[in-house]
């Protein structure tokens, strides 16, 4: 009352619920015409009144309660949104633009208590900004219950793989809870449905055989010719209406949903193209499609009789920047590829995807791509340095037989065979991410810090033709062979060149894309190294590691400068001593010093005690004798030999069988 500037009035005693006022007639103010009060769950008491008018061609919510009281479905509105002739007053204005002279004339005949202005939510077009006008109009549907499409969709769901798995239960859930699909739009172009209304009888006709004769005129002509023809043109000549016998016809104006378009894609192409196969291997793409592409292709593919149009379906989600702040050119966050591929190289780019976990959103920024890159050069260089120690080799001339491999080669081809497993179940799976952490720490982990390190000694400083070098040769030729192969995918630019630099056998591809991956068979494993085997060396890498603290700690306190200026010393337990008794005259190239030794019994407290080997101690002290320019060892017998004055033994008769 305070609103409306009313002083005198009355508040009557007790309240009514508002369903003591339905069934209500009430009068348009300026319209004859009565309007009936109902109910509607719809509308709360947070804001306003609680009583308001609907319109129920121009809500979807009012248009279920219009249809639960028997209300006229009224939609006055054309389609380009202006007011119908049969409207009074404001016939052929622009519904927005009427709100004003709708005001003006409630003035005149004074029935406006009051006006003023307010902000509320409205719906607004994504793209262009401008708000949306609601109608109930006429639209073509597809049944999900007729024909049982909805359960037949369910069904197909199970026989499909899923990447991540959480995409059947999302797309199940959709599935079993959609109402009919609305397969019309009201658009001025666009794949047109392929139906007439009889001007005399508004019989509305869609078959196969005028589908059929109009699809030939698009194939000819182009999608045009539906919308440029004369009506007669797009029916055959004998065409009268089955209701009225009626031969005037109007075209249908909707056009088919782009969803539509998009889900009979598989048939379009996997089934018009010569050398593709339906259905397909794998659908790719974001999230947001379980209620898009994957959605419609399903019903579809199912609702032409056929079963789903894929075996495996795999979700990624969506760029974002470091910050994981969705990217935007307002934000100023946006990397476009070819920004990356500009300063990186295409390699980089094609890393990053395949080292981001794209289940998630994927991020990037130059931080990561600067970690990608170095990431990038331990592989790269990796493959360069086994290259490079391949300059002398031929496997069709130096190959070297299973038996003739040293224990820590078969060692590296164990550890080959188990890259090759997992790289290949990650591409089986779709699991890029793990394919990338697992190449690259091989590279880094089984190779540069532990097998390469060791080989070099036996590359650089052997006989060129003795049997241990070949045998360290013939490893990483293997190893070189699978790793570009299993690479290759992702890498695919470096795998070539690599490809192209190996001295191939003969029934080598001539490109690396050519290739098949390396198989990791199991039954191949013992040849190279048993489980006994394998938990030795384990053991053995794990004392390295701890040899390697004590290195570290004599060369802070300058005792040592390079590790092969140490002897080693080991004092071990009973059963620790007899396990490294077994390996002893290794253990100086496996820890890449000049001389080792062991000593039984318990470790005093004034040597390097291990934490994590129980038992363990480490004695480091200067190697005995002078430096071989050769080998870098140090040797007792350097100095010794007249000819040679500055080599080791080894090395000697290195030299003097050349």
């Amino acid at each position: 009352m305070k609103k409306f500037g009313f002083k005198e009035y009355e508040v009557m005693p007790g309240a009514w619920a508002g369903q003591e006022l339905e069934g209500v007639i009430c009068r348009h103010p300026f319209i004859d015409r009565e309007s009936k009060i109902i109910t509607g769950g719809h509308v709360t008491l947070e804001a306003g009144t609680g009583c308001v008018h609907i319109a129920p061609g121009h809500g979807e919510e009012d248009y279920e309660s219009g249809l639960r009281y028997g209300l006229d479905i009224y939609s006055p509105v054309d389609n380009r949104g202006r007011f119908a002739a049969e409207v009074l007053f404001f016939a052929g204005m622009q519904v927005f633009e009427a709100n004003k002279a709708i005001n003006t004339k409630m003035h005149e005949l004074g029935v406006l208590l009051k006006e003023e202005g307010i902000t509320h939510s409205y719906p607004h077009c994504w793209r262009c900004k401008k708000p949306v006008i609601f109608r109930a109009t006429e639209q073509w549907f597809i049944s999900m219950e007729v024909g049982n499409l909805r359960s037949k969709a369910l069904e197909a769901i199970e026989a499909v793989t899923w990447v991540p798995r959480w995409g059947k239960d999302r797309i199940k859930g959709m599935i079993a809870v959609r109402p009919d699909w609305c397969i019309s739009r009201q658009r001025t172009w666009g794949v047109p449905i392929i139906a007439h209304s009889c001007k005399q009888c508004g019989h509305i006709l869609l078959d196969p055989k005028i589908v059929n004769h109009v699809a030939g005129l698009v194939e000819r002509e182009g999608t045009d010719i539906w919308f440029s023809a004369e009506p007669q043109r797009l029916l055959p000549g004998d065409t009268v209406c089955p209701k009225c016998a009626g031969k005037e016809w109007e075209r249908e104006a909707d056009i088919l949903d782009v969803w539509f378009d998009s889900g009979v894609s598989h048939a379009a192409v996997l089934e018009a193209r010569e050398g593709l196969s339906w259905p397909a291997d794998l659908y790719l793409e974001g999230s947001d499609q379980h209620r898009g592409w994957f959605h419609s292709s399903l019903l579809a593919a199912l609702g032409t009789g056929r079963k789903a149009p894929y075996r495996a379906v795999l979700t990624h989600g969506f760029v974002v920047d470091g910050s994981g702040r969705k990217m935007s050119k307002s934000a100023g966050n946006v990397i476009a590829p070819q920004e990356v591929i500009n300063q990186y190289g295409a390699e980089i780019l094609r890393l990053w995807v395949a080292a981001e976990d794209y289940r998630e959103d994927i991020r990037i920024s130059k931080e990561i791509l600067v970690q990608i890159t170095e990431a990038y050069r331990r592989i790269r260089n990796t493959c360069r340095f086994l290259l490079g120690n391949l300059y002398d080799f031929d496997p069709k001339i130096h190959w070297v037989s299973d038996e003739e491999l040293l224990e820590i080669d078969r060692w590296a081809l164990h550890r080959l065979r188990r890259l090759t497993s997992r790289i290949g179940k990650g591409y089986q799976d779709f699991e890029f991410h793990i394919i990338f952490h697992t190449l690259h720490n091989f590279c880094v982990v089984d190779m540069s810090s532990l097998y390469l390190d060791v080989l070099k000694d036996r590359l650089y400083t052997f006989h060129r033709g003795s049997k241990d070098r070949r045998a360290a040769q013939r490893t990483i030729y293997e190893i070189l062979k699978a790793m570009t192969r299993l690479m290759a995918p992702v890498l695919s630019f470096t795998a070539e060149e690599v490809w192209s630099y190996i001295i191939r056998m003969p029934e080598d591809e001539e490109s690396v894309h050519l290739a098949l991956f390396p198989a990791a068979d199991q039954a191949y494993l013992p040849a190279y190294l048993n489980e006994a085997s394998e938990a030795k060396w384990d053991r053995l890498i794990q004392i390295r590691g701890e040899v390697a603290k004590a290195l570290e700690i004599a060369r802070k306190d300058r005792l040592i400068g390079h590790s092969l200026e140490a002897h080693v010393a080991i004092v071990a337990g009973d059963e620790l001593f007899t396990f490294l008794k077994g390996v002893e005259e290794y253990l100086p190239s496996f820890f890449i010093v000049s001389s080792a030794g062991l000593r039984q019994g318990v470790p005093p407290q004034d040597v390097f005690l291990s934490r994590e080997i129980e038992g363990l101690g480490v004695v480091i002290s200067r190697a005995k004798g002078g430096k071989c320019e050769r080998c870098w060892n140090y040797s007792e017998f350097v100095g010794t030999d007249a000819g040679h004055p500055t080599v080791c033994k080894r090395c000697l008769d290195v030299l003097q069988s050349t």
